[in-house]
C-alpha cells in the first residue's frame, strides 16, 4: 500500500493554487474588492457569451454607476484622456436607475479583446450600447463616450408616450 505524506499532499494541492492566482494576474485586494462589489449589488442579468474581462468590466461598470461614483467609472475608460465628463454624464443618466433597478446587459458576438454590449435598465426603460474592451495594462475596461440613451415602448406605446 502506497502512502503519501501529508506535507506532500499540502504542497501538491499548494503549488496549483498558488500558480493559478499569480497567472490570474488580480492581487488579494483587487480579489477581495471584486468579492465586496458582487456582494453590494444587485445581480446583473446576462444575455449572450461574455468573456470573463467583458462580463467583470461591465459588472463594474453598473457598480459604479449604481454607487453614482463618477471617478471611479471615469478609472474604467479605455482610451486615454479625461473620461471624467463623460463618466458623469453616464451617473446622471444611468445611476438611479442602476442603484434601484434591474439592468441587463446583452453580450455581442465573441468577445476575447473587444465585446459589444447592450445596457438594459428597467427601471426608466431605457438602454445603452457600449464597448468593452481590453486597454492599458491588459486590463478591460469601456470606451466611455457621452450616453446616448434610447427609450424602450412598450407594446401599446411609443418612447414619446401613448400610441394614437
Amino acid at each position: 500500500m502506497i502512502t503519501i505524506s501529508t506535507r506532500r499532499r499540502t504542497t501538491a494541492l499548494t503549488i496549483p493554487l498558488a500558480l493559478g492566482a499569480v497567472l490570474a494576474g488580480c492581487t488579494d485586494d483587487q480579489r477581495s474588492g471584486y468579492r465586496t462589489d458582487y456582494a453590494n449589488h444587485r445581480p446583473l442579468r446576462v444575455t449572450g457569451h461574455p468573456s470573463t474581462g467583458s462580463l467583470e468590466a461591465v459588472q463594474r461598470v453598473v457598480w459604479r454607476l449604481a454607487d453614482s461614483d463618477a471617478d471611479g467609472l471615469a478609472a474604467l475608460g479605455t482610451e486615454g484622456g479625461d473620461a471624467r465628463p463623460a463618466a458623469r454624464a453616464w451617473v446622471k443618466a444611468y445611476g438611479k436607475a442602476a442603484a434601484r433597478h434591474e439592468v441587463t446587459a446583452d453580450f455581442d458576438e465573441e468577445g476575447s479583446v473587444r465585446q459589444g454590449v447592450v445596457l438594459h435598465f428597467a427601471g426608466p426603460d431605457r438602454t445603452q450600447e457600449a464597448t468593452v474592451r481590453i486597454g492599458a495594462h491588459d486590463t478591460w475596461g469601456i470606451v466611455l463616450v457621452d450616453p446616448e440613451p434610447k427609450a424602450v415602448g412598450k407594446p401599446g406605446t411609443t418612447p414619446a408616450g401613448p400610441a394614437s
